[in-house]
C-alpha cells in the first residue's frame, strides 16, 4: 500500500510538529517511500520545510543532514546508539509499543538531543494476505526480508501469513540472503518497493 505518518511524539519542549518539520526537511528529496511519507504529511500540515545542507543517507541506519545549521537526524536505534545518544527507558517503551502495532518508528534528533519519534505505516494491500497463501498453495515459499525491526516485521508478517521473517537487515544482508536462498533453492524473486 502506500505508507503514511501514524505519530508524531515529542519528547522534548519541542512541538509535535516542529518534530515533524525537521524530520521531513531532512528527507526532502529522498527516493525512501517512508521519507515521501514523512513529507507529504508536512506538506499536509503546511509546514514550512528549510532546504538541507550536508545531506547523507545512512543505509540500513537512517539519515543526516543541516537544518538552519542545526545538525539532524532521523533514523532507528542503530544510528542513536552509534552517534553517541542516550535512548531512556521510558523512549524505548514508546518505540516498543509503536512497533508491536506493526509501525515503522524513527527517531529524531537535533543537536545531539534526541527529540522526537515519528512512526510511519504501511498500508497492507488488501490482496497481499491473499497473495501470500497463493504463492504457498503452489509451494513458493515466501520470505519477509527488511530493514526494519523484528517487531514490527513480526507484526506485518502475521498479518500477511509469511513464517520466515529476516529483520534488521541492511541492503548488502538483503543481497546476501537472496544469495544463499539462489545456492539452497535456486530460482529466487523478489518484490519490494524499489529502493534496493
Amino acid at each position: 500500500g502506500e505508507p503514511s505518518v501514524t505519530d508524531v511524539v515529542a519528547l522534548s519542549d519541542r512541538p509535535q510538529d516542529e518534530v515533524l518539520r525537521l524530520a521531513a526537511a531532512v528527507e526532502v528529496g529522498s527516493e525512501h517511500p517512508l521519507g515521501e511519507a514523512i513529507v507529504r504529511e508536512a506538506k499536509h500540515q503546511r509546514l514550512d520545510l528549510p532546504s538541507v545542507k550536508n545531506f547523507e543517507a545512512i543505509p540500513g541506519h537512517g539519515i543526516q543532514g543541516t537544518v538552519n545549521g542545526d545538525r539532524v537526524l532521523l533514523g532507528n536505534r542503530r544510528l542513536f546508539n552509534d552517534q553517541g545518544y542516550k535512548i531512556h527507558p521510558e523512549v524505548e517503551e514508546h518505540l516498543t509499543e509503536l512497533e508491536n502495532d506493526g509501525k515503522t518508528a524513527m527517531l529524531v534528533g537535533c543537536n545531539g538531543l534526541l527529540i522526537g519519534i515519528v512512526a510511519v505505516a504501511d498500508t497492507l494491500k488488501p490482496e497481499a494476505r491473499e497473495a501470500v497463501a497463493a504463492l504457498s498453495k503452489e509451494k513458493v515459499k515466501v520470505v519477509l526480508l527488511t530493514g526494519d525491526n523484528r517487531r514490527t516485521a513480526d507484526a506485518i508478517a502475521g498479518e500477511v501469513g509469511v513464517d520466515e521473517v529476516f529483520a534488521d537487515l541492511k541492503p548488502e544482508d538483503k543481497v546476501a540472503c537472496i544469495r544463499q536462498f539462489e545456492e539452497e533453492v535456486g530460482l529466487v524473486a523478489m518484490v519490494g518497493d524499489g529502493v534496493n
